[in-house]
């Protein structure tokens, strides 16, 4: 009989979170202030973070234990399935053997809520009363706003206007949870004030909603900390339960991934699924393919400068060293807006600089279709952010159809598209349009990236 679920007993659950820092081939180099260009302090960053974060985000230890109280929430939904896609390699013809981390069963329907648990219980300890964040599509949005509910701490949502306006659900799934959700740029911060100004017409960008979550934060006199979904060292971090779990499943039947894949907007779940793996390549000598796909209509890693450059428009964060298109870069209105980020995470960026892992970029229209042939032969509406992922897979299987190779795939299903089916809507109708930015539109957006 086919194991199409490879379960994982609760009792093997990881019950630390794995830090790639000293690992890496090489060290990422540190953030910089964005007024003196010098590496930041923690001082710098305790206004908007609390320390223990702060101390994760800088650590050099190969392992950080879990809290006791995350790992028993972590246990409402984790360990996530593993799961064999036969029916999928069928639908292909390919001789690949195709598994994938089914991080949609979570509460939040993605793999948001492992750090957004995380990151609420560490502002908790620290008595924070509230919490602002961006979201893109809204599943951070409502990973956070589940986490706040846990832990009984107030949430303030700014979520990007043309995923406030395509995705009414995920809104009053948020609302539901009792946060507060508000279309970005907005009239509540002098950062979205200033942007309504110079673009009244936008659709917005993470890059502006980040600037009013941090301006919000920056301003509360401490009772409002700042809540930041990927990115960053601490939520990457977080996120390598997926790939902890789905190395001990693949043991268990006695399979090792050839070819690793992820979608890629700030970088969280492609990380979380592939650190894990990283040091059996970069230690060990260990053939794997790295995967991390990416938008053709923000192609940061495929088409992005590797510098410093702010996080947000508004220049308010250190400035990171990345795969950057500019800070003032505005992203056409595609459905994976969870995607529509203009930089990546340091670490990710610099494994790419370094060869260990490479990226890929696609427009929306395959994506689509190869989520509708996902759907079909697994059952499961792929979020159009995991879509990306799916039609790398797609790609690598059928070059396994013809060369004859049985490689096996794991990838991260980061999230289900339930609330996404506007985005499915489009495709079908034929609606779904397919960008191919022109080159002169990133020239511009680069011309705003500091010189440092």
């Amino acid at each position: 009989m086919k194991d199409y679920n490879i379960l994982l007993d609760v009792r093997r659950m990881p019950d630390v979170w794995y830090n790639i820092t000293p690992d890496m081939p090489k060290p990422v180099d540190p953030p910089l202030h964005p007024g003196t260009k010098q590496p930041v302090g923690p001082a710098d960053l305790a206004a908007i973070f609390p320390m223990a974060l702060i101390e994760q985000e800088v650590s050099q230890k190969p392992t950080i234990s879990i809290p006791g109280e995350i790992m028993d929430i972590y246990r409402l939904w984790r360990p996530t399935p593993l799961r064999r896609a036969y029916r999928f390699e069928k639908a292909l013809g390919t001789p690949a053997k195709i598994f994938y981390k089914n991080e949609s069963v979570s509460p939040s329907g993605s793999h948001k809520l492992n750090t957004a648990v995380a990151q609420v219980y560490y502002n908790k300890q620290e008595k924070t009363k509230e919490m602002s964040t961006e979201t893109g599509a809204g599943q951070w949005g409502t990973a956070l706003s589940i986490a706040c509910s846990m832990f009984d701490v107030k949430c303030t949502v700014y979520m990007v206007r043309v995923s406030y306006e395509q995705k009414p659900y995920r809104r009053s799934l948020m609302q539901t949870y009792g946060a507060k959700v508000i279309p970005s740029p907005s009239n509540t911060t002098e950062s979205g004030k200033s942007f309504l100004r110079q673009h009244p017409d936008t659709s917005g960008s993470l890059g502006m909603a980040i600037s009013e979550a941090v301006e919000v934060a920056a301003k509360s006199g401490g009772t409002t900390k700042y809540s930041l979904g990927s990115v960053l060292n601490h939520v990457l971090l977080h996120q390598t339960v997926i790939g902890q779990e789905a190395k001990l499943q693949m043991e268990s039947v006695g399979e090792y991934p050839d070819i690793i894949i992820g979608c890629c907007g700030g970088g969280s779940n492609f990380a979380g699924l592939a650190f894990p793996f990283a040091p059996d390549k970069i230690k060990r000598g260990k053939k794997i393919d790295f995967i991390g796909v990416e938008p053709s209509a923000c192609p940061t890693m495929t088409r992005g400068i590797f510098a410093y450059d702010f996080g947000d428009t508004g220049e308010f964060t250190p400035l990171l060293k990345q795969y950057t298109l500019g800070h003032n870069f505005m992203p056409p209105g595609i459905h994976a807006g969870g995607l529509r980020y203009h930089g990546i995470a340091a670490q990710l960026a610099l494994l790419v600089k370094e060869g260990v892992m490479r990226a890929m970029a696609y427009p929306q229209n395959p994506v689509f279709e190869a989520c509708m042939t996902f759907t079909r032969a697994e059952g499961i509406i792929p979020a159009p952010e995991s879509g990306h992922a799916i039609r790398s897979v797609v790609d690598e299987a059928l070059k396994c159809k013809e060369s004859g190779e049985s490689k096996t795939i794991l990838f991260n299903l980061s999230g289900h598209g339930h609330f996404d089916m506007l985005a499915y809507d489009d495709y079908l109708g034929g609606k779904l349009q397919d960008y191919d930015l022109d080159q002169s539109v990133i020239e511009e957006a680069e011309r705003s990236i500091p010189k440092v």
